[in-house]
């Protein structure tokens, strides 16, 4: 038992082939103006109001939607929905369980993943955004609910925007593969 357990570890798949130079090209083109963009846009707009347009989340937002076009988790229902729900739970578990930290924390990350499989909007980088909304520190914080919108939601449309332009320039690649 322990034997069988322990074998399904070595894995069993091929690796992954590589990718051209031309999909490096345009993930990196991709990654570089949606955070660009968003990083712009926070600095230019949003800072001066106290509040932002840019968290950590968005860096694995932007691996899967520029570079991961096809997989489900890069989708725009994913994409969006995915970063709003997680908001919107982590700022709810910090409400709920802020006075304890590691709760707080296990339960936003835990229960954002739930409610993403839940309403079929799984985007691993939804599982940072709503521990951003445990650990984020005051500014996040004095957001509240707002931060599920405004960075979480806005951003993701923006990089969002950004991919849809730029992914389909080349013939070689077409985003999104489906909406909802």
């Amino acid at each position: 038992m322990i034997r069988e357990y322990l074998s399904k570890m070595k894995g069993g798949a091929k690796s992954p082939p590589g990718v051209g130079i031309t999909e490096v090209i345009w993930s990196w083109l991709g990654a570089a103006l949606g955070i660009g963009i968003c990083a712009y846009l926070s600095s230019s707009y949003f800072e001066p109001l106290d509040l932002t347009l840019l968290i950590g989340s968005f860096g694995a937002s932007a691996v899967l939607v520029y570079a991961a076009i096809k997989s489900p988790l890069a989708q725009p229902r994913n994409l969006v929905g995915g970063h709003v729900i997680s908001g919107l739970t982590g700022v709810a578990c910090f409400n709920l369980f802020g006075g304890t930290l590691w709760i707080a924390a296990a339960m936003s990350v835990s229960l954002a993943i739930a409610m993403m499989l839940i309403t079929k909007t799984l985007h691993p980088p939804g599982g940072a955004t709503a521990l951003i909304a445990v650990i984020g520190g005051e500014k996040i914080h004095n957001l509240g609910f707002l931060y599920a919108f405004v960075p979480a939601g806005l951003g993701a449309i923006v990089l969002l925007i950004v991919a849809l332009l730029v992914n389909n320039i080349s013939k070689n690649r077409r985003y999104p593969e489906y909406w909802f």
